[in-house]
């Protein structure tokens, strides 16, 4: 059972790309937070299920839900099974994307529409389909990167486009969601300790002089700024978001 000191007791969240990396981090601190948890994963079953175990170890009501963000079908998917195994939606996580780097020149078709699939249309429709349940005072956040606000270096102009594009869309749907008191915003990491960009990775050298805090930062602290936003003292903070990139984009 949830404690009702807990900032998000009572709460149903659905997080997508949730069985791993900043994935995982989020999902276990809203738990931690009092939440219930939903979260999708596209190949990584055994984690996924792990996880979810791990939650409901907690108290926590917690599913894991197969779906592929980048097609039109994973949406409505990650959506009904959240509310199917939750009672409904009240905090949506848009952290399902994917990375794919190359001069743009150069940049085949596939990547293009894999970048433009998972971390556009993937968002917009995943929350155009969680907007018929989440209620008044609810939440929507998503993953963005620093890179959608600054560019710091080359290889990365489809994956930053699409990043962009996420601000954007967060900022006109708080427009037409603040009659509601649902928030919209965006988390912003910069360099990230994952399995995705590991903090001894052949990008490490570049990317570490470009940070006022000379270290990669931690899943949980990305978490942490996802809990902030998804609870009750963020309730006038829309439109907008939070970076947390240990300086690079100061």
């Amino acid at each position: 059972m949830t404690s009702p000191s807990l900032p998000l007791s009572g709460k149903r969240a659905l997080v997508t790309g949730g069985a791993r990396g900043i994935g995982a981090a989020i999902a276990r601190r809203l738990a931690a937070d009092g939440a219930d948890v939903a979260l999708t994963y596209e190949k990584s079953a055994d984690k996924a299920e792990a996880l979810a175990a791990e939650l409901r170890a907690l108290g926590r009501k917690a599913v894991a839900i197969q779906a592929d963000a980048g097609s039109a079908a994973g949406a409505p998917a990650a959506v009904d099974g959240a509310v199917d195994g939750l009672g409904g939606v009240d905090i949506l996580v848009n952290n399902a994307g994917v990375a794919r780097m190359g001069a743009f020149a150069d940049q085949p078709l596939e990547d293009i529409d894999a970048l433009l699939n998972v971390n556009v249309r993937g968002v917009l429709l995943t929350t155009q389909a969680a907007l018929k349940h989440i209620p008044d005072g609810g939440r929507i956040i998503t993953i963005g990167s620093t890179v959608g606000e600054k560019v710091g270096f080359g290889g990365i102009t489809v994956y930053s486009a699409s990043k962009s594009a996420l601000e954007s869309f967060s900022r006109g749907l708080a427009r037409e969601l603040g009659p509601r008191n649902i928030t919209v915003n965006v988390v912003r990491p910069g360099a990230t300790d994952t399995d995705m960009n590991p903090s001894d990775g052949p990008m490490a050298p570049s990317v570490l002089p470009s940070l006022a805090i000379g270290r990669y930062g931690r899943p949980e602290e990305v978490a942490a700024a996802v809990a902030f936003l998804a609870g009750p003292d963020a309730g006038y903070i829309t439109g907008d978001g939070i970076l947390v990139d240990g300086g690079a984009n100061a």
